[in-house]
């Protein structure tokens, strides 16, 4: 199936199922205070799973929105919010537009655009999304529900859709949907860090926190849609499972594109789903880029570093959720989180880098 990096096992065997809370919370962002142009409806029903890249002093946040809730539909908006409004924690009072900018219109993503995670590449703001594709709720073959479909901004503003990512065709079969992905350029290689479902020859189901390579097409964008409503398709190669789920979790996914904390070295934000009450936590993982290995998971916080505890995090449309999608690096010691709440808020937190890494320090792999 996949190949699988001998320190996986162990990022699952060192973490234990506490928390140790270092966020700060710079309040949230709420749905009746978000205000869609040039749409029919003025407020979405929620708004959640954003991420976001910092453009000078103003946090470009994309985030999921759905309208009704008979099937779900998700649609991702963007929404520029001054830095100094999360810092002084104004968010929660102040009113916003938003535009739609990534919505259905293909057959990979039609019955919704889900949990985006934006990041800058080839000096471009980038967003890689879930799309719910044609096969979402047909009742009897479970395979490729949701697949990652990369857009970019285009020099005129608009996001445009740019190729959806499926795995190798030995693999392709076995997957039941694949999500949580973001794509890290080093050199003039590209890797997609994404969480496949995938269904075993024993019949059991897995969820793997994977990294693959990308095909050389991803050089030029040709963002071509066929007769048939069918985007663009990239086959990623040498699909390597990094993390594993603890003992105490059914799953365990990618949450934030990474900032880089020295060179080659990434830090990014990680959720897991205890298998208890099903709530979402977060921890960290540090991830080192080697020449000679490719990508090694070098530490985990052991304990959950971030879980629901704010009343906009306890209770809401999911009860118990945070769910990072979004890490800026502000300065030296300090970095935005961005974060889904309880399926109905996005959160805003801050974090101390060097906190963060001492406790990564404890959860050294290697």
């Amino acid at each position: 199936m996949y190949r699988e990096h001998p320190l996986a096992k162990k990022s699952a065997e060192v973490r234990h199922f506490k928390t140790v809370d270092i966020v700060e919370r710079l309040g949230m962002l709420s749905p009746e205070y978000i205000h869609i142009k040039r749409f029919a409806v003025e407020h979405p029903v929620s708004i959640f799973n954003a991420s976001a890249v910092l453009e000078n002093d103003t946090v470009v946040l994309y985030a999921r929105i759905i309208v009704g809730y008979y099937m779900y539909v998700s649609a991702i908006v963007k929404i520029d919010i001054p830095l100094n409004d999360i810092l002084t924690k104004t968010v929660p009072h102040t009113h916003y537009p938003a535009e739609i900018v990534i919505k259905p219109s293909v057959r990979q993503d039609i019955w919704g655009c889900e949990d985006p995670r934006a990041f800058m590449m080839n000096g471009s703001k980038h967003v890689i999304y879930t799309g719910r594709t044609i096969w979402y709720f047909n009742p009897v073959e479970r395979r490729e529900r949701t697949v990652p479909i990369m857009s970019y901004e285009d020099s005129e503003g608009r996001m445009k859709k740019v190729c959806a990512f499926v795995h190798p065709p030995e693999l392709r079969g076995n997957v039941i949907s694949d999500k949580d992905s973001f794509a890290l350029r080093i050199n003039n290689d590209v890797y997609l860090f994404h969480r496949p479902h995938v269904k075993l020859p024993d019949g059991r189901e897995e969820f793997y926190a994977v990294v693959s390579s990308v095909d050389d097409k991803l050089k030029e964008y040709r963002c071509r849609v066929s007769e048939d409503f069918m985007l663009d398709e990239i086959t990623v190669s040498n699909p390597t499972i990094l993390l594993r789920k603890a003992s105490f979790e059914t799953k365990i996914g990618w949450g934030t594109p990474p900032i880089e904390v020295e060179r080659g070295k990434y830090l990014m934000l990680i959720h897991g789903i205890d298998k208890y009450i099903e709530a979402y936590r977060a921890y960290a993982a540090l991830i080192e880029f080697r020449k000679d290995e490719g990508f090694v998971p070098v530490a985990v916080t052991p304990t959950y570093i971030m879980e629901p505890r704010e009343p906009y995090e306890v209770y809401g449309d999911r009860p118990y959720v945070v769910f990072p999608c979004g890490l800026i690096k502000l300065n030296h010691n300090e970095a935005l989180t961005v974060y889904g709440a309880a399926d109905y808020f996005v959160g805003f937190g801050l974090v101390d880098i060097n906190e963060l890494l001492g406790e990564l320090d404890k959860g050294r792999l290697e």
